[in-house]
């Protein structure tokens, strides 16, 4: 009874933990602005389907893509046994559901059990990628500090959640003979079957009880707290991932997203629109693109905590392998970090983030009216975004669809056209382009050629 009462505990604290957590980061996506949802959606449930639980883009990698599929299918099937964990937990009985399917639930535990053990060999490779190997991709600055411990903690708590399996099935398998009728009878598991007499079988009955309750819990703890560790990972990615693929723009990766302002008066002065009536005019600047996460889309910030940090946009940036600051894994990273100190400040109720002009008594922080005197060209240098050459690689490279270069037209719009800012070489181009509709600084207009085929 004391076992059942402590696995309650546990798992409310868990799901209490969890609800909160998991609550906080679809607070802070919400800090992003609205932004409908268009398009076929069974063209979207397609790609989920496809690039979400297919794979689909990793294998443009096989070797890392098939030891990684290892781990994911591992993940997906284990999760019948924490059913039946959580069942045994709730109710005091030892695999409940084994009387149940019988013959079929022999195959699905030799199944589990195969692919955890393919799990297990594709951990240990991926630790050793990590850690021995001088993959550049996992050396860049944005992989210091807690990045890199956070994949190697992951990488870890597999190893130990595989070994809770294995030491739990293994001594299971012997004590079935001993005591029968507490142990029911699984058949002929595929690995512990020979694994766990190999290893277990000349202990007595209580050592045997101690591994095999030992590898229960452990399985279980390490389930929740892989469960509460999630918001603070990079490893959310197993969960928005698919929501990611899913709201993704159905657009082709080149198409850029226009700005009906300045649309709007192009085809003015081209004489393809009609003109700014004088009611339309305002006294406020307009902002163009973006400086921050509260004027960027909550897809923007959907996409920052989708991200799984594997590197492969920045492995394939022509900027960054010629040497350039930019990398497009950092500016995804930096909107999460951001994303998180904004939403932290907001729930935090301080009236110091509180915008000047927006103060008063008992007003709060919210997205509207937030402002600390920071922004992501805090965590985002120019540098950065003037590198990029908008070459979409780093698109068509990301697993899960995430889109870094249209962050990074924001936040160069933002700085051109609200700041008036930019890099000094580009000012030729763009007076160039307001004064005669072409790129080159030439004295004639750059449709005057047609006018002298009718002369």
């Amino acid at each position: 009874m004391a076992a059942i009462l402590i696995f309650i505990l546990l798992l409310c604290f868990t799901i209490w933990i969890s609800f909160r957590q998991y609550g906080r980061i679809i607070q802070n996506i919400k800090l992003g602005l609205d932004e409908s949802v268009s398009g076929d959606s069974s063209t979207r449930w397609k790609r989920v389907l496809f690039v979400a639980f297919g794979q689909k883009k990793m294998f443009q990698n096989w070797l890392p893509a098939v030891l990684h599929l290892f781990i994911y299918l591992a993940f997906l099937l284990t999760q019948i046994e924490l059913l039946e964990i959580i069942a045994d937990g709730l109710t005091g009985h030892h695999r409940l559901f084994a009387p149940v399917l019988g013959p079929f639930y022999t195959f699905l535990i030799s199944f589990i059990e195969i692919l955890s053990l393919l799990a297990f060999i594709a951990t240990v490779i991926f630790l050793m990628r990590r850690n021995l190997l001088h993959i550049p991709r996992f050396r860049k600055p944005e992989m210091k500090g807690w990045p890199a411990l956070d994949a190697n903690l992951i990488l870890i708590g597999e190893i130990l959640l595989i070994t809770g399996i294995f030491s739990m099935n293994g001594a299971d398998t012997i004590l079935q003979s001993i005591d029968p009728d507490h142990y029911p009878n699984t058949g002929q598991l595929a690995i512990s079957s020979w694994f766990g007499p190999v290893l277990f079988g000349g202990l007595d009955y209580e050592t045997l009880h101690i591994i095999e309750r030992t590898g229960w819990w452990l399985h279980l703890l390490v389930v929740l707290g892989f469960i509460m560790y999630l918001p603070f990972s990079k490893h959310l990615h197993v969960f928005f991932a698919f929501a990611n693929t899913y709201f993704a723009r159905l657009t082709p990766r080149g198409q850029m997203e226009n700005m009906p302002a300045i649309m709007n008066e192009v085809k003015s002065m081209m004489g393809i629109g009609e003109a700014t009536t004088e009611s339309e005019h305002t006294d406020e600047l307009p902002e163009f693109g973006a400086n921050d996460v509260t004027t960027l889309s909550w897809r923007n910030l959907l996409e920052a905590y989708s991200c799984t940090e594997c590197g492969r946009c920045t492995a394939v940036c022509p900027a960054n392998l010629t040497g350039k600051k930019l990398s497009p894994r950092k500016i995804v990273m930096s909107i999460r970090d951001r994303a998180e100190e904004v939403g932290e400040k907001i729930r935090s109720g301080n009236p110091e983030y509180v915008r000047a002009d927006a103060r008063g008594d008992g007003v709060k922080p919210d997205r509207t009216n937030f402002e600390d005197g920071r922004s992501l060209f805090d965590l985002i240098s120019p540098e950065e975004i003037h590198a990029c050459t908008t070459c979409q690689a780093c698109v068509e490279a990301c697993p899960v669809l995430i889109n870094p270069l249209e962050t990074i037209l924001k936040l160069r719009r933002h700085e051109i056209l609200t700041q008036s800012a930019g890099p000094a070489d580009w000012l030729p181009l763009f007076n160039s382009l307001e004064n005669a509709g072409s790129a080159w600084q030439i004295a004639q207009d750059r449709d005057q050629w047609t006018r002298d085929l009718h002369a």
